[in-house]
């Protein structure tokens, strides 16, 4: 079976930057790689000032937080990413922006390297359809936020191989992660049971049924969520709530999915959640 021992990331942001410091802590080296030198430097600054406050606790001595980030090394040159004998893409979830990243990336590394993505909801067999080594192309969907969550559901496409399953599982495993399988249906296993739940907590907002707060109380106490499902929307992007739920809706063809008016409206405004300050709740950010 393949060994990974490197591995590049594209995208840097919340979960980009997630996956990699999850991948630097299991012993990988980590090339983390975006559009330009500040957004990187901006992702290695917040994966350390996490490490750090992992130290201050007690529970992450000195020696092993420099360790890290010495594996840890950030770039804004795509090429570079050749090193890697596994990436994972963490760019926005847009198809046109995702297929033109494997298109690239397919040119760029070896034909060995198999490429992964972090779709919540985008098919991986239309993104290994642009590649040469479709066989080599699958979902490694971690949840939000990687670093302390504790599953990674895994896609397989429709000509994804049994050896690109087998390393990915066991990437995945000594990353410390459960592991499930899915097949390549829109939505997967979780956001196709998930992002109908938010978006019918939207809908019993949007008709008057009850007031955020009473909406999310709701759930967290009377069916032992953590989290509340605007909170949740909130901490997602309620962007990519309503491109997940268009994906759904047009990939099943069942009205079930169809997204909420208010949901819409709140993209619409700019009122994506915590990343802009305010979505169903206001965090207080310019």
């Amino acid at each position: 079976m393949k060994e990974i021992h490197t591995l590049g990331i594209v995208g840097s942001g919340q979960m980009g930057g997630g996956i990699g410091q999850v991948a630097a802590q299991a012993g990988f080296t980590v090339l983390l790689y975006d559009v330009t030198p500040q957004i990187v430097n901006l992702s290695l600054e917040n994966i350390q000032r996490g490490l750090v406050r992992l130290t201050e606790r007690g529970k992450l001595p000195e020696e092993e937080q420099r360790a890290i980030l010495g594996r840890l090394r950030g770039t804004a040159n795509l090429v570079e990413l050749r090193e890697a004998d596994l990436i994972i893409e963490a760019a926005p979830e847009d198809h046109d922006i995702k297929k033109a990243i494997f298109q690239q990336l397919d040119q760029i590394t070896r034909p060995d390297v198999i490429l992964a993505s972090n779709t919540s909801s985008i098919s991986l067999t239309q993104l290994g359809a642009v590649t040469k080594r479709p066989d080599k192309v699958i979902g490694m969907h971690f949840m939000n936020p990687p670093v302390v969550m504790q599953l990674v559901e895994i896609v397989r496409g429709l000509v994804t191989s049994d050896e690109t399953l087998q390393v990915v599982d066991t990437l995945a495993k000594k990353m410390g992660k459960t592991t499930i399988l899915a097949k390549d249906y829109a939505g997967f296993i979780v956001n196709r049971i998930l992002l109908p739940m938010i978006n019918e907590a939207i809908y019993a907002l949007y008709e008057g049924v009850g007031g955020v707060q009473d909406i999310d109380q709701g759930m967290k106490l009377g069916t032992n969520q953590p989290m509340g499902p605007l909170a949740l929307a909130d901490l997602i992007g309620l962007d990519t709530c309503l491109a997940v739920l268009e994906r759904l809706h047009h990939g099943l063809g069942d009205d079930k999915y169809r997204p909420c008016p208010l949901l819409r409206n709140y993209v619409a405004a700019g009122y994506l959640g915590r990343k802009t300050g305010k979505g169903f709740y206001d965090y207080g950010k310019a």
